[in-house]
């Protein structure tokens, strides 16, 4: 694609010509393993193995490397392969920043694999710059952001934290999963590294695993990235990569309408005599609601709520729930709730009344309706 087109054309172009030789918009999918050799023994035509690379995949990467305005996209099998691959890029003993309130997934990972490799990791409260700050040592080589934090909405400065990582010579990494680039855009903040669980949003159905990490320069760090990627082999299948370059098309629609839904849910949720407390970037009443509102085009579809009473009280309210899923995930067009302490465990630091939703892309009166009569049952 020689023109730089906006984001929406960006999404349903980029990466995805028009085959010359049947004249088919659709992209086919090329399931093939391995590719034929040049009579000189040279790949000319660009693939070898699909390990090292496949059409259906070169073409998600190239689309979301244009959306996310980065150098180049490395996609790999799921979100935990793509943010696994950024810390093996590091070494042993090298010192890295991440948020107290994160996927709880990247915690055990750093506390089930990477602890082992003697990768040092330093929880810190990313919303007080000071502390980030005051967090860097000499081994330290990557601050990892994730905002809206998972699962209490924190939203950290991106730009404020870039400015900080580079003061130190630091890379900033940002988990954008529940943003995407249609809110909020990393590297023009600053940040070096974007990772997507595109599992999420970017797929957008429930039906495909994934992950993608973008970067802003096509450097040493993204070269090791890249055979980290060839060399362990954790990619997606040529149709994993075609469905979630299918998502990728009608993300912008899609998130759109999710946020709306979202913001007329907390509108119901905050008058709601059962509800204690909603975390949601729009309201003023958020710790960090000028931040969200500098640097994100929309307040998303994910939101978080503490029930009045106990901890089993707000399991009985999931219990209750029947247009909406009680599921883990989030980001498909079904809507989702989850009691996340459960699921996280005793080292959990999410609060104990804590329910977090991914707001689908149903009628918004049946999620309010569904709510209700589930409140009225706890």
């Amino acid at each position: 694609m020689t023109k730089k087109h906006r984001f929406e054309t960006a999404a349903i172009h980029a990466g995805q010509e028009v085959d010359p030789h049947t004249g088919a918009i659709s992209q086919a999918i090329h399931p093939s393993t391995t590719f034929e050799r040049d009579l000189d023994g040279g790949y000319e035509r660009g693939y070898q193995y699909t390990r090292s690379g496949n059409p259906n995949r070169s073409s998600l990467e190239t689309c979301m490397t244009e959306l996310e305005g980065g150098a180049a996209s490395a996609a790999f099998s799921s979100g935990m392969a793509a943010v696994s691959a950024v810390f093996q890029c590091l070494k042993p003993h090298d010192h890295v920043i991440v948020p107290d309130d994160m996927y709880y997934g990247v915690k055990v990972l750093h506390q089930t694999i990477f602890d082992r490799w003697q990768l040092a990791v330093s929880p810190v409260d990313m919303t007080n710059l000071k502390a980030v700050e005051e967090a860097i040592n000499n081994n330290t080589r990557l601050i990892w952001a994730e905002t809206p934090s998972n699962p209490q909405l924190k939203i950290c400065d991106i730009a404020a934290l870039a400015s900080i990582a580079k003061r130190h010579g630091l890379m900033l990494g940002c988990d954008n999963t529940w943003s995407t680039p249609v809110i909020t855009r990393p590297l023009e903040l600053g940040a070096d590294i974007v990772m997507h669980s595109s599992t999420k949003y970017i797929g957008g159905h429930s039906d495909v695993l994934g992950g993608i990490v973008t970067v802003k320069e096509d450097n040493d760090f993204f070269e090791e990235l890249r055979n980290v990627q060839k060399e362990i082999g954790a990619v997606p299948s040529p149709f994993d990569s075609w469905l979630t370059l299918r998502g990728l098309q009608t993300l912008a629609l899609r998130v759109r309408a999710h946020s709306q839904n979202a913001e007329q849910l907390v509108q119901w949720l905050i008058d709601h005599p059962k509800v204690a407390k909603v975390h949601y970037p729009s309201l003023e009443s958020h710790p960090q609601h000028d931040i969200a509102q500098r640097q994100m085009a929309l307040n998303g579809g994910m939101i978080s709520f503490e029930t009045k009473g106990d901890e089993q009280t707000a399991i009985k309210l999931t219990h209750h729930v029947e247009t909406i899923k009680r599921a883990t995930s989030l980001g498909g067009t079904h809507s989702l709730i989850e009691h996340r302490r459960s699921i996280e465990g005793d080292d959990s630091t999410t609060p104990p009344t804590l329910i977090r939703m991914s707001v689908g892309l149903e009628h918004i009166l049946d999620i309010i309706e569904d709510l209700e009569q589930a409140f009225n049952k706890i």
